[in-house]
């Protein structure tokens, strides 16, 4: 962070280091890449070297595992979801993208280091570590594509050429709408899968992706969603309510039950992002140093 004194720099870099070297000897399967620091640094300055330690070792083993094999064979396979996911919202974007053949490679720190290598606002970064760490490791790529589409405009405005569309996607506004975008991250995640997605993103077989083991998660999130707890209570119910449950369970309504769930997410992020706030209004001056 700017503004923090020398000493107090170098003692965080020495834990950052320690942090580093402490993890990858644990598990030599790991192998370190440029911007893990990035995330290490962030989990630092929130709980600490101490808890830090347990939370990335934890996160580099599962949600980061992909990144961290000796090639970036996987981290290159990820990158594949990101085209699919905007052809599907948007075919306009998804094909100007395609003739200016800019590929992908414009989201790899985004990626590698979830945002936190190329966003200014360390309260936007926490926030993104939030929804992330809640959500299955693909995640990043969703809200990757969801800030490309929100950027329709400018994209198609600019010249169709590789230079031209990488200079302008790989510099992020750094005044974006981030509760709106995770909103319809998590909206694209239901809408569209990885698993719907994978037989377009495989240029080698998915299975060999450690992100491809958290299937968890993606049936949780059809599991808990109210329009299938309702289909399930109403399987129970007398045949004499079916046509209450054709109603209930039409596509339209559907859409807007997932709706409403993103919705209450963003809800209780936002509730999160206020306490944070309040908190840093009142922290002692010495806090205020590493949240400036």
């Amino acid at each position: 962070p700017t503004g923090m004194p020398d000493d107090q720099r170098e003692g965080l870099q020495e834990e950052l280091i320690d942090i580093i070297l402490h993890v990858l000897k644990r598990n030599p399967q790991l192998h370190y890449y440029q911007g893990y620091h990035d995330i290490v640094v962030t989990f630092l300055l929130v709980v600490g070297d101490r808890l830090a330690t347990a939370l990335v070792e934890k996160l580099s083993t599962h949600h980061l595992r992909d990144f961290m094999d000796p090639t970036m064979d996987n981290t290159k396979h990820i990158l594949n979801y990101l085209m699919p996911i905007i052809e599907r919202v948007n075919p306009k974007v998804h094909d100007f993208m395609q003739s200016a053949e800019v590929g992908t490679i414009f989201a790899l720190s985004w990626l590698i280091t979830w945002f936190g290598h190329v966003l200014s606002d360390f309260r936007h970064v926490v926030r993104l570590y939030d929804f992330f760490l809640a959500c299955h490791p693909l995640m990043p790529i969703y809200f990757a594509a969801e800030i490309v589409l929100y950027r329709e405009q400018e994209v198609l405005d600019c010249e169709c050429d590789m230079a031209s569309v990488h200079h302008l996607l790989s510099q992020i506004p750094q005044d974006l709408p981030y509760e709106t975008l995770i909103s319809r991250a998590g909206d694209l995640f239901v809408q569209f899968p990885p698993s719907r997605l994978a037989r377009e993103a495989a240029q080698q077989q998915t299975q060999r992706t450690a992100a491809s083991t958290f299937k968890d998660f993606e049936l949780a999130s059809v599991q808990q969603r109210p329009d299938t707890v309702l289909r399930q209570r109403f399987r129970e119910r007398p045949r004499g309510e079916e046509r209450t449950k054709s109603i209930l369970t039409k596509p339209r309504t559907n859409r807007f039950v997932k709706l409403a769930v993103m919705g209450l997410t963003v809800a209780l992020g936002a509730a999160a992002l206020a306490v944070v706030k309040s908190a840093l209004e009142w922290a002692p001056k010495f806090e205020l140093q590493i949240f400036p």
